[in-house]
């Protein structure tokens, strides 16, 4: 494991205190930063994110979706988690929290910008960092790529939809044109790009992809930092401000994160799914594609909207709480592994 790995939540830490620090001393080169957009588009958030996202992209294979019937109940699982209960299920949580119980200390006039940055926050299941988690929980590597290709295939079609679908049922006006044009150039530009990329550069030999693989990694890594800088930096004042605030938008996004690793785990267990599938099934399962989500919300509603501020309340916990989700899964291998042998023992009886 690298050392950005090892320490990534005393990265994101450093981030965050650096970033707040940066905007209070100097809102002003913020404030210019975040008036560099073209048709809604924020520039220096979308080099960031094509600098993040690209190189983890490169190392999606696109023929790994023959494999995926070879773990076809953990790939159902995540597939269920992702697309049928993680942003329907965050929708109902934040119109819960946000909208009825926690409305009484939540600025009036930001309730549904709150609410449209948690959907965006679950409505795209993560590409980056799933191989991370992957690779902390011993995954199984050929799944772990299968079910990430799957997904941004399907994330390709379904993300504006599902976005859009949550947005009108909770009566927040979508802007279509803004929400293509995001899709467009978060998801699809940068799919497009990598494949065009890995398939010119797998003409000749695989020792040249790891090769730039190791190179792009440091410009990812740092991308990534100074994505978080500039976030925090263009929200800083809020999240000083607002310090209640941010704890009360934590509290769905934790509550969502654990119910949907821990739904995706068991219903592994049940089917009889290996424990290296139900590892990364379960992550999957649960963390979020924070990158488009922050980029998305930006787009949308702007850099100091409710929206904005909802996803990068999402990054501020992503990785701790998936860690936490990590060290369960982890610990409880031998359960899971006693249960999941009945099962198969059941199925094989059966038949």
């Amino acid at each position: 494991m690298s050392v950005f790995e090892r320490y990534l939540s005393l990265w994101v830490l450093l981030c965050i205190v650096v970033g707040v620090a940066l905007g209070a001393l100097a809102p002003d080169g913020f404030a210019a930063l975040g008036d560099m957009e073209v048709a809604s588009i924020n520039l220096p958030i979308a080099g960031l994110v094509w600098l993040m996202i690209i190189p983890m992209l490169l190392k999606v294979d696109f023929s790994a979706l023959a494999q995926v019937g070879r773990h076809w109940r953990g790939i159902g699982v995540t597939l269920f988690v992702n697309w049928a209960v993680k942003p329907f299920s965050m929708a109902l949580l934040a119109w819960l929290f946000v909208s009825v119980w926690f409305r009484p200390w939540l600025p009036a006039a930001e309730i549904e910008s709150y609410i449209a940055g948690l959907i965006l926050l679950a409505a795209a299941p993560c590409t980056a960092m799933v191989f991370v988690w992957s690779h902390l929980t011993k995954g199984d590597a050929n799944f772990t790529l299968s079910q990430v290709a799957l997904n941004d295939a399907i994330m390709i079609v379904a993300f504006a939809p599902v976005v859009g679908l949550l947005l009108g049922l909770s009566a927040i006006t979508v802007p279509w044109s803004t929400l293509a044009l995001s899709v467009l150039l978060y998801i699809v530009a940068p799919v497009v790009i990598a494949q065009i990329v890995r398939t010119m550069i797998m003409k000749r030999d695989t020792d040249t992809l790891d090769r730039l693989l190791a190179v792009l990694q440091p410009v990812s890594i740092v991308a990534l930092l100074a994505t978080l800088v500039l976030l925090f930096g263009f929200q800083g004042e809020k999240l000083l401000a607002q310090s209640l605030v941010i704890g009360l938008l934590a509290v769905p996004i934790l509550i969502q994160v654990y119910f949907n690793s821990g739904l995706a785990y068991l219903l592994n267990r049940a089917s009889g799914e290996q424990h290296s599938v139900a590892g990364p099934s379960a992550l999957i399962g649960a963390s979020n594609f924070f990158e488009l989500a922050v980029a998305a919300a930006i787009s949308l509603f702007g850099i100091q909207s409710g929206a904005a501020l909802a996803t990068v309340v999402g990054v501020l916990i992503e990785v701790p709480v998936m860690l936490s989700v990590v060290a369960i899964v982890n610990r409880s291998k031998p359960w899971y592994e006693s249960g999941a042998a009945v099962r198969r023992v059941q199925q094989r009886d059966a038949r």
